[in-house]
């Protein structure tokens, strides 16, 4: 019975998964953030588009900058480590 529980559970989370929108997740590292940009359709919508956000963080300053595009639902868009300053 516990077995067939987490079976369950894993093919509820695969399903909601799939039902999630494609987001560009761009962390900095100077200002230390992590910004989610989307929802998108596809995932190559998302790829197409993060080359401006990649723009507009350049352009304020930002460095180590890392993209990464996947599916999930997130609820903050722009999470910082306390005390640092957002232009």
């Amino acid at each position: 019975m516990k077995l067939l529980n987490i079976s369950k559970q894993i093919l509820i989370g695969f399903m909601q998964d799939l039902n999630s929108a494609w987001w560009a997740e761009i962390t900095t590292n100077k200002p230390r953030c992590v910004y989610y940009f989307g929802p998108f359709q596809t995932s190559a919508e998302a790829k197409a588009a993060y080359p401006g956000y990649i723009e507009d963080l350049n352009s304020e300053g930002a460095q180590g900058i890392i993209v990464v595009i996947k599916r999930c639902k997130p609820d903050i868009l722009t999470m910082c480590e306390e005390g640092q300053l957002i232009k």
